[in-house]
């Protein structure tokens, strides 16, 4: 097993976005031939990426975030100097109320929107929940990033634990060749600060530090939905490691990504980018699928 390392490593590369909150267009994007949109609707926020193919590794133009409040104001803002995408794919956890103004929002452009919507099997990864459509797009979305990053890495493939870091926190186990095991949901952050708030008198304190051994009650309430996230995660990776008699690649990604990563004591990759770099690989293999179909019809 290798040395535990407090710090991630996060990864940079043509998918990649920075960790800071994105508000607005990342400048005037070159031209290109099939530009591709990708859309990630979570419970809090909606982050985009136009890309200037639908391909993984492909650039990245322009990118975004908007709270789920202003998504009205996106043709008329970010999206009002976007070249129109050939074709976009999103993954949306946030409802169809939402997902009905997002597509009124691409009403100036002659594209079909296309959600994920998760299958027992699509682009390498085989989906082992006991209903497969019941199983939430962002996590499939970031397991297929996760898979392609496994397979890009060339030799031979790891088994990986894929954990989203948001609202809600899922750590999900994908072996070597490719199967969704299972996962585990939590709460976030801030829904463990708030169950405690309402159920529990006299803790609405200010948001404290995550320390070893806490001495006030804001530390004390950080410190200990930190642990109670990094243990899950922790104990989630021996398990698959186990299982896999290998060392797994554990990637983790979402907007609270780093209040946690300084806790977990095994190591791990920082992506930013998970849930772009699947719908990246999803929509390439789709294309890849509806080519082959379109020439055995033709034949």
């Amino acid at each position: 097993m290798p040395a535990p390392r407090r710090h991630g490593t996060l990864q940079e590369g043509p998918a990649s976005l920075p960790c800071a909150a994105m508000s607005a267009a990342a400048g005037p994007a070159a031209p290109s031939a099939s530009p591709f949109l990708a859309i990630d609707a979570g419970n809090t926020r909606l982050k985009w990426a136009l890309y200037d193919a639908p391909r993984p590794g492909a650039t990245l133009l322009q990118h975004g975030a908007v709270f789920l409040e202003t998504i009205d104001e996106l043709a008329d803002g970010d999206w009002k100097g976007l070249p129109e995408p050939a074709g976009m794919l999103g993954s949306i956890v946030a409802g169809d109320a939402v997902r009905r103004r997002i597509e009124e929002q691409m009403a100036p452009w002659e594209i079909e929107p296309r959600w994920v919507v998760p299958s027992a099997s699509e682009a390498g990864i085989t989906n082992g929940y006991d209903h497969p459509h019941r199983l939430g797009a962002d996590r499939w979305v970031a397991m297929a990033g996760a898979r392609q990053r496994v397979l890009a890495a060339g030799g031979v493939p790891r088994a990986a634990l894929v954990v989203m870091v948001g609202t809600a926190v899922t750590v999900d186990a994908l072996d070597a060749g490719g199967r969704f095991l299972g996962g585990l949901i939590l709460p976030g952050f801030g829904l463990m600060l708030r169950a405690l708030e309402m159920g529990t008198a006299g803790l609405r304190v200010p948001t404290g530090e995550v320390v070893d051994f806490p001495t006030n009650t804001s530390d004390a309430l950080m410190s200990g939905g930190t642990n109670a996230i990094a243990g899950a995660i922790e104990r989630q990776y021996r398990r698959l490691r186990e299982r896999a008699g290998h060392e797994p690649r554990l990637m983790i990604s979402g907007g609270a990504a780093v209040k946690l990563a300084p806790t977990l004591d095994i190591a791990f990759e920082t992506v930013d980018t998970l849930v772009f770099e699947g719908l990246l690989h999803l929509q390439a293999a789709r294309l890849a699928q509806a080519a082959r179909l379109g020439g055995t019809a033709a034949a």
